[in-house]
């Protein structure tokens, strides 16, 4: 499995735009996760989002919202994510990157957090609550140990602010496509395509599209506006919430394939 930057470069190479989906770790089990994560890296996936179930998810809708919770009242907690990771991260070919609050990593520890994340195989790392002002040990930590730090941009972002992101974030910077939480839209904001824009004029750094992504047609309007990666969350874990095991795996095994389908003409890759 190679680094967040180092499979990006080899994506520009060949022109492609990336594919993110997320999914809850631990729900509806830990073995379900480690299943899902083989049926996505197998079916279009360039690189998965694992989140980590938190009690208090601020940036999440209610969709991942009611999937933490399930996960946690079924005892799911960072180390067991961890210990998973480390199982099945062998296997795949897509990096991995954790999604987690902030407060389970001060609790364990930063560095002990990421020596053991990057042990588990952890390539990347999204804290969605971890402003840019506070950032910069846990930056400087995770360089020591190899896992790529991606910080987050907001459509109301300045562009100082948005400049001084860019400098800062490792492996992609993380445009978040709405104002507000995470979940399933049927519009997204033409404001993304100016932002997109934004970023572009201040690095060459990948820019990956999150939150409110839902279907086919917005991933590709997505990449047509310039997105280098598209990042899909609520509508897998919808999907792993719903009917039978099999059903489930099935269910994102064909949504990854449908949205890798749509994206598999990528224009306008990131500036060289």
């Amino acid at each position: 499995m190679t680094s967040i930057s180092g499979h990006f470069e080899s994506l520009r190479a060949k022109n492609q735009c990336a594919l993110i989906p997320f999914i809850t770790a631990g729900d509806p089990d830990l073995e379900t996760t480690a299943e899902a994560l083989e049926v996505l890296d197998a079916s279009g996936a360039d690189f998965i989002e694992l989140g980590v179930p938190y009690s208090d998810p601020l940036a999440d809708g209610p969709v991942i919202q009611a999937a933490a919770t399930r996960a946690l009242k079924a005892g799911t907690r960072l180390a067991h994510v961890l210990d998973m990771a480390q199982d099945v991260t062998c296997c795949l070919r897509s990096p991995l990157i954790l999604f987690t609050y902030y407060n389970p990593i001060l609790n364990l520890g930063k560095k002990s957090f990421l020596v053991q994340a990057a042990d588990s195989g952890i390539k990347g790392l999204v804290v969605p609550d971890l402003p840019l002002e506070e950032a910069g040990e846990l930056l400087k930590l995770a360089d020591e140990v190899g896992i790529e730090v991606t910080l987050l941009v907001t459509p109301n972002s300045s562009k100082e602010r948005i400049e001084a992101i860019a400098r800062q974030s490792r492996g992609f910077i993380y445009l978040v496509s709405v104002t507000g939480v995470t979940g399933m839209r049927s519009q997204l904001q033409t404001r993304v395509k100016d932002v997109l824009q934004e970023i572009r004029s201040v690095t060459n750094k990948p820019i990956g599209v999150g939150f409110g992504i839902s279907n086919p047609e917005q991933a590709r309007q997505m990449m047509d506006w310039g997105a280098d990666a598209v990042i899909v969350g609520s509508a897998f874990v919808q999907r792993l919430a719903e009917g039978t095991p099999y059903r489930r795996l099935h269910a994102i095994q064909d949504f990854c394939g449908d949205l890798k389908i749509s994206i598999s003409a990528q224009v306008n890759s990131f500036i060289p």
